[in-house]
């Protein structure tokens, strides 16, 4: 059975880069799913699709729209054997799906219904899925994802961070997402302060995430944040929570133990 991860938070707060990290620690096979259309999370795995390529989902339902109505069995049949043949980008580490740039006027809400009607089968596959959110709440209103077992909310030391978390329960609740566990995660930003705060928030915190220039580095050069060294600032707060959710629940969280030491 699969563990669903999900990332969320306001814009700038690390998602992201939280994802492509907790992602190197985890139990293969091991699949990512990129839903933020600026496709951040490719970059930071120094994935080019297009050099590669491997179309977005975005691409595909554009094809397949003009030919088959949306959210019929033949259109989601269609966007299965498509995006099996052309929306994976698959190494010996992980796979990649990664929603995309629409290049048209409108919402995403075709890609989204269409990723949320795939997404049940997709992640039989896989031992371990994680699926990096785009900034915000709506992407919890079109409920992309109905059950989640871990869910990890980034945060900035804000009072719209605080505000967020607040606002995320009450949708999750609204429109039915359920989840097994609930996260808090600090940014590099938080001092000793803000950590009370979220400590006294009434949700599990897990601590944060210490400042790496080498992420920045990374970004910058296009190299994957799994070749970061161990060493590195953000390896180790990443590791360090990880071993704080086993604390939790040694059982819950499939993690990779050789990776942790």
């Amino acid at each position: 059975m699969s563990e669903v991860i999900v990332s969320t938070g306001r814009g700038g707060t690390g998602k992201s880069t939280f994802s492509a990290i907790i992602s190197k620690y985890l139990a293969s096979p091991l699949l990512l799913i990129d839903v933020d259309p600026d496709q951040s999370l490719g970059d930071m795995l120094g994935v080019d699709l297009e050099k590669e390529g491997v179309n977005t989902v975005s691409s595909v339902v554009s094809d397949i729209q003009g030919t088959r109505k949306l959210g019929s069995r033949l259109y989601f049949d269609e966007l299965e054997a498509s995006l099996y043949t052309n929306c994976i980008y698959r190494s010996q580490k992980f796979d990649l799906v990664t929603l995309g740039t629409k290049w048209a006027e409108g919402c995403y809400c075709p890609e989204d219904s269409s990723l949320k009607g795939i997404i049940p089968r997709l992640i039989t596959e896989y031992k371990s899925v994680v699926i990096d959110s785009p900034a915000g709440l709506e992407h919890l209103n079109r409920r992309v994802v109905s059950h989640i077992n871990d869910l990890f909310v980034l945060s900035d030391p804000s009072l719209k961070s605080a505000k967020h978390i607040e606002r995320m329960k009450r949708i999750i609740d609204a429109v039915k997402i359920t989840y097994d566990y609930l996260y808090l995660v600090g940014n590099h930003e938080f001092n000793a302060e803000g950590e009370e705060y979220l400590r006294n928030s009434g949700e599990q915190f897990l601590g944060k995430i210490d400042y790496d220039v080498n992420v920045k580095d990374y970004n910058l050069k296009g190299k994957s944040l799994w070749d970061l060294p161990e060493d590195s600032p953000a390896c180790l707060s990443v590791k360090k929570l990880l071993k704080r959710i086993q604390e939790i629940d040694k059982d819950h969280f499939q993690v990779r133990q050789e990776s942790l030491t």
